[in-house]
């Protein structure tokens, strides 16, 4: 048997292993009896192999999405989850199996235990292979999505540089961008249909293999929900319909009547409802990440010495260019204990959101870190509907110092804009994650139905007329239909969009906590986030200042605080 002392360091040294060289080790752990006096130790190896080919992992998700078509790390990612991930998953159960055999209950381990009773449960050895078959799907769909051009104004750019075309007022150009933008994701529907009915059949037949009668039962397991049921989600939706769509409904009345316009298009949006030129907040990535820098030093001068620590080691990749994936992040480096930013950034206040959002994350694992063992710190043990209070929380709690006096990237008035369209989009949102919940619910409700691409189509028709009754689709039922093709969590995470909405929620009750006594709500927040994955979800929520609930009341009293604060601030926007 090989001594601990002697596995790799570093990631990329084990990621030139075969599993021949890591298979002793996990023979190593099944080996030793476990005692009480002895488990502790046990854990800190277990952890220490599986940091390290997390950590793997981990670096081959970030080389395939910063650039899709580097086929030398595509084909070396294959080969990780053709040879190694199988192998691994396999004797990691196993591990598991051995801890929970021996019926210790190590201190600090108890919702750990639970969650590794719940792998147990539902690991089967015939969706080894089904399970890397379903990440090498999900990597074609990123493929097919990061392969998106078109061309605009004589050039050639990838689809989310349109974004900022947006945002301008000229009503025709934000027409004619939209239905470019649409037109190229539509071109991919006759790839994207066989790719769809695949995902579906496999992963029912996973959770078939499981025993379960429907992959959101799997699924619902998979994910560590212990503290809330489908049927609790189903009524969250229903009490965004009860308590957003109204307030959604008022906010774009008004955008609609301040555009002057008869109907409110997909391409009415984005733009600014006052006709303002769209907010520019920096030129440059430098500037966009050292002006991020000093707002984060206002929150905590804690979060900015880490997010600066990101920047000297070149863990930030924050650009938008061709053959990058869409979309944005923030992975956890779990043997080095820093985590790496990704962002597609093309100038708007988007991706100012986006990166004080991600820094919330990687701000997560700087204080998780120094827990003892991956099962209480990795992205898969931290349950997700805490995970985004930690990215929204920190988008609002820095939202007071975007302004230049701050280091930030606005004058006041620019800032009270931002903050205003900001505020609205958390109101808006409710109803569009309510939209993706509900579709994959009835997709996992109807495999064999929803497996044809286009009944899943008709599907989300449907859910637009219940949750975006303000938008008018005249002329556009192809492109309505087919909107939530562009939303890549359905396809590659599925049901991971819930969590946003009540995350979003939490979030919304520490701000409220800040506008009270700043000081104490971001250090309650940041005592929450030193907790990583070892406290149950009402717990974490409690230590941030906020109670994990979904019901109508809950929603009605955060509209309210929104629409207040809003309201505080339009006569300010109003002056820039």
């Amino acid at each position: 048997m090989p001594q601990f002392a002697s596995l790799p360091t570093t990631a990329q040294e084990i990621s030139t292993w075969t599993w021949p060289q890591i298979a002793p080790y996990y023979d190593d752990l099944l080996a030793r009896p476990l005692t009480a006096d002895n488990v502790g130790a046990w854990l800190s190896d277990w952890s220490a192999l599986s940091s390290l080919l997390d950590e793997v992992n981990t670096r081959y998700t970030i080389a395939t999405t910063v650039n899709t078509a580097d086929t030398a790390s595509e084909q070396a990612y294959n080969a990780f989850l053709d040879d190694i991930m199988p192998n691994m998953m396999e004797a990691e159960q196993k591990v598991k199996q051995h801890l929970l055999n021996s019926g210790l209950e190590p201190h600090g381990f108890a919702l750990p235990l639970r969650k590794l009773r719940a792998d147990a449960a539902i690991y089967r050895d015939d969706n080894v292979a089904l399970l890397s078959e379903a990440r090498k799907l999900s990597l074609e769909y990123e493929k097919i999505a990061g392969a998106r051009n078109v061309t605009w104004d004589g050039q050639e750019i990838p689809l989310l540089q349109l974004a900022p075309v947006l945002e301008e007022p000229d009503r025709d150009r934000r027409e004619r961008a939209w239905r470019t933008q649409f037109a190229r994701i539509l071109q991919d529907t006759p790839t994207l249909a066989p790719l769809w009915r695949q995902m579906i059949e496999l992963r029912h037949r996973t959770a078939t293999n499981a025993g379960f009668d429907n992959y959101r039962s799997y699924r619902w397991q998979q994910m560590y929900r212990f503290d809330y049921s489908p049927d609790d989600a189903k009524r969250f939706h229903a009490a965004i319909e009860e308590a957003v769509v109204p307030a959604a409904r008022r906010i774009n009345d008004q955008r609609r009547q301040q555009l002057g316009v008869p109907t409110l298009r997909p391409w009415d949006r984005d733009v600014d409802p006052a006709n303002r030129p769209p907010l520019r907040p920096y030129q440059t990535i430098d500037e966009l990440e050292t002006k991020t820098s000093d707002i984060f030093r206002n929150v905590s001068p804690r979060f900015a010495g880490y997010f600066e620590t990101m920047r000297a080691e070149h863990l930030l990749d924050l650009d938008s260019r061709k053959n990058k994936a869409p979309g944005g992040y923030s992975l956890g480096f779990n043997v080095i204990g820093l985590p790496f930013i990704y962002a597609n950034s093309v100038g708007t206040h988007e991706d100012v959101q986006t990166l004080l959002h991600e820094g919330g994350h990687a701000f997560h694992t700087f204080e998780a870190a120094p827990l003892p063992y991956l099962q209480l710190k990795s992205e898969t043990m931290v349950p997700m509907e805490f995970a985004e209070v930690a990215s929204m929380g920190m988008e609002l709690l820095a939202s007071p110092y975007l302004t230049t006096q701050y280091g930030g990237f606005y004058t006041e008035a620019q800032a009270a804009r931002a903050r205003v369209d900001n505020l609205r989009s958390i109101i808006t949102f409710w109803p569009y994650m309510a939209m993706i919940d509900a579709l994959q619910h009835w997709v996992y409700e109807h495999p064999d139905a929803s497996a044809d691409i286009a009944q899943t189509d008709a599907y989300w028709a449907t859910l637009s007329d219940r949750f975006w009754p303000h938008l008018d689709w005249s002329g556009l039922e192809a492109e309505k239909r087919a909107f939530w093709h562009r939303q890549g969590h359905v396809w590659t995470d599925p049901f991971y969009y819930i969590e946003y909405g009540m995350a979003q929620l939490g979030a919304v009750q520490v701000f409220a906590n800040s506008l009270r006594d700043p000081a104490a709500a971001v250090e309650a927040y940041r005592q929450a986030l030193t907790l990583g994955g070892g406290a149950p979800l009402p717990d974490l929520f409690a230590a941030a200042g906020a109670r994990f609930a979904f019901d109508a009341d809950t929603l009605r009293s955060a509209v309210t605080l929104l629409e207040d604060t809003i309201a505080q601030l339009e006569p300010i926007a109003a002056q820039g």
